[in-house]
């Protein structure tokens, strides 16, 4: 894969000398949030897609931490295969578009495939939408409307903020607005709507502004078949994709937000802007974040953490933490259901609270990327066999690859709602490392896994 190696040398560069002014351990791991970090250069308003093996981020950025309003003159969209290693794929600038000239409100956006090509829809400032079409994300892009999709007026609402959901049956529907969204099915083609947007009926909406009152940049996803329109951090559900929507909640609880990006914030739930997406089978959530030293609420950067839904279609708090999301610290627990990617696997919810990786003879699961691997180590796990028999593998860089080690699973279930420790020794070099676990055995489930560490052996 082709990378973006400068912007990434440079955050690294950064890192490491920040570590040594202030003193810090030998030991790094990269820091995967804010993503700043990654790409060398803060973005914000993020929405991602995955396709194909990628996922596209569709960003707008702020221009400078001078800046004392929004101040966003184009719009980008970056890629990833690991959702470590970010790569530029192309710049969208007003003047490409009906807007025909420079401008700094380069508003959220959002690009999808749709029609054998891409749409990228984006906010002309706070009153009008727009969209450009491409082969591929990285264009190039052209406006085919010559004119925005949504003009000013069409709506009693401001016709900005887009977001799209392609639906299981391949229709597609565009939702917009701040505070009031509207709702409609697109063409075929994405270039224009099927039907008049409707009004979206909200039960007891809460917001950052608090009782009633929702936020700008509604999103929509799908999950368990149900329908998720969010805001902020905040997030409603439905049967139906035009509603009515339930409130639920928020998936920002400060107890699940780490220390170094709760600052002093009391509001840590303003401003998120969050796009939940769905890559090789896990669930992330994209947000905006002003946390760290030399950000502002007009010069912003995007965390992303791990997704987890409750049986009855709550979603959970999510973790935001600097490890972020693709990799993994060897030097504490490892949570078995914040998986990369996994066949023969499923989360779900945990017997003793919270969620836990049940796997089926014939799964494979994997974790890249495990920074502070010991030699030799003991790889201790908390699990819950389910089944007679089985064996789980410890491989290293793919589901075929070498083998590290084996543990044999009990044959009988254990005593439901108790974990048991079980443990095994690896033969592995030290470092970072790709762990695949990979379970053989009688089809169905063979066990549930809670969390692992890794542990230096004896005398070390």
């Amino acid at each position: 894969m082709k990378r973006s190696v400068t912007p990434l040398l440079l955050a690294l560069v950064a890192i490491v000398s920040a570590a040594c002014a202030n003193g810090a351990k030998e030991k790094q791991v990269v820091a995967g949030n804010p993503i700043s970090a990654l790409i060398g250069h803060p973005v914000d308003d993020p929405h991602m897609v995955a396709h194909e093996g990628r996922v596209y981020m569709f960003a707008c950025h702020d221009f400078s931490v001078e800046s004392s309003t929004y101040d966003l003159r184009d719009w980008w969209v970056w890629s990833t295969d690991d959702l470590l290693h970010w790569k530029l794929e192309s710049v969208l600038k007003p003047e490409d578009t009906f807007m025909k000239a420079p401008s700094t409100s380069c508003w959220a956006t959002f690009g999808v495939p749709m029609a054998g090509g891409w749409r990228w829809y984006f906010s002309a400032g706070p009153r009008q939408i727009g969209v450009v079409t491409a082969d591929t994300p990285a264009g190039p892009w052209r406006d085919p409307l010559g004119k925005p999709l949504i003009a000013e007026g069409q709506y009693p609402t401001e016709a900005r903020d887009p977001d799209i959901l392609l639906d299981d049956d391949g229709a597609a529907y565009i939702v917009f607005g701040t505070f009031r969204y509207f709702i409609a099915r697109l063409a075929p083609d994405g270039l224009s709507l099927a039907e008049t947007a409707r009004p979206v009926v909200i039960d007891k909406p809460f917001g950052p502004y608090g009782e009633n009152i929702t936020d700008d940049k509604p999103s929509l996803h799908k999950h368990g078949g149900l329908y998720y329109l969010s805001w902020s951090s905040f997030y409603a559900v439905s049967k139906d994709v035009y509603g009515p929507y339930e409130y639920r909640g928020s998936v920002i609880d400060p107890s699940c937000v780490s220390p170094e990006f709760r600052g002093d914030r009391a509001d840590l739930q303003f401003d998120r802007h969050g796009n939940f997406f769905e890559f090789n089978g896990q669930w992330y959530y994209a947000a905006n974040d002003f946390s760290q030293p030399g950000r502002t609420r007009y010069f912003r950067d995007v965390v992303i953490g791990y997704v987890h839904y409750r049986e009855n279609g709550d979603i959970a708090p999510v973790r935001i933490d600097r490890t972020g999301v693709g990799q993994y610290d060897a030097d504490g627990d490892i949570e078995a259901e914040d998986w990369f990617d996994a066949r023969g696997a499923s989360n779900q919810t945990c017997l003793w609270g919270g969620f836990d990786l049940q796997i089926c003879g014939g799964g494979a699961v994997r974790y890249p990327h495990i920074h502070h691997v010991p030699a030799d180590a003991v790889l201790s796990l908390s699990l819950y066999e389910t089944a007679g028999g089985g064996t789980l593998e410890f491989r290293e860089g793919a589901a075929d690859g070498r083998l590290l080690g084996s543990l044999a699973l009990g044959d009988k279930p254990a005593t439901p709602g108790h974990a048991t420790t079980r443990e095994v020794r690896l033969e592995n070099a030290s470092g970072e490392r790709d762990l695949w676990i990979v379970a053989k055995g009688p089809e169905g489930p063979l066990c549930r896994i809670d969390s692992f560490r890794f542990k230096a052996p004896a005398g070390q």
